[in-house]
């Protein structure tokens, strides 16, 4: 399920806001482990929206460098549209893994109290190597996560900076020019594209482990 726009807005509130929404959540059955993995199911989603968004942007790019005359305004103009659709999608992928690091944060604090409750040694024992397999996959998880996620900024960077020029200089000549480009912003697309694309098996194997 995707998380409410209610528990995004908790998120970003005091940790007593957060510990009450938690303990609201306990109530219907429904655990920090739980919203962790809906969070990651949920980035998961947002990865892939990000990546088909970031192919559609740059097909958009490729597309001016065959338009001529009266076209070029009107491609721009869907280029600049594509380019606005790019930097949402990766602002949302910005918040949900900043999101998913608050549960877990939360997760594993909460993981160790109890341990630290604990009397019978062996299931104390049991449980720090369930919590250190679990930050491990976790930490691998994020990493992934993370990885993908700096990539895109060059990406958008670079997109931008070429809308940019394209407005200062809707003509021909302009873009006989990026034709020299294209190839470089291919790589950089390809190299996110599959970055996300192993983030996002991370998370499905994450959420396995999890479920």
């Amino acid at each position: 399920m995707r998380t409410t726009i209610l528990y995004l807005s908790l998120l970003a509130l005091l940790p007593a806001c957060r510990g009450a929404y938690y303990s609201t959540m306990e109530t219907f059955g429904v655990h920090k482990r739980d919203i962790l993995v809906d969070e990651v199911e949920d980035g998961r989603e947002d990865q892939a929206e990000a990546q088909e968004q970031f192919q559609e942007t740059y097909k958009a790019f490729q597309e001016l460098t065959g338009a001529e005359g009266g076209e070029l305004e009107d491609v721009y103009d869907n280029l600049s549209d594509e380019l606005e659709d790019c930097e949402e999608s990766a602002d949302d992928v910005h918040k949900r893994i900043d999101d998913i690091e608050q549960v877990a944060g939360d997760l594993f604090e909460e993981w160790e109290d109890e341990i630290g409750g604990m009397e019978n040694a062996s299931l104390k024992s049991e449980s720090k190597s369930m919590l250190q397999d679990t930050r491990s996959r976790y930490a691998e998880m994020i990493g992934t996560m993370q990885q993908a996620e700096t990539k895109m900024e060059p990406v958008l960077q670079a997109f931008r900076d070429h809308v940019t020029f394209l407005k200062h200089n809707l003509n021909a000549k302009a873009i006989s020019s990026l034709q020299k480009v294209v190839p470089g912003i291919e790589k950089d697309v390809a190299a996110l594209i599959a970055d996300m694309e192993k983030s996002i098996a991370e998370a499905d194997e994450f959420i396995k482990a999890m479920e």
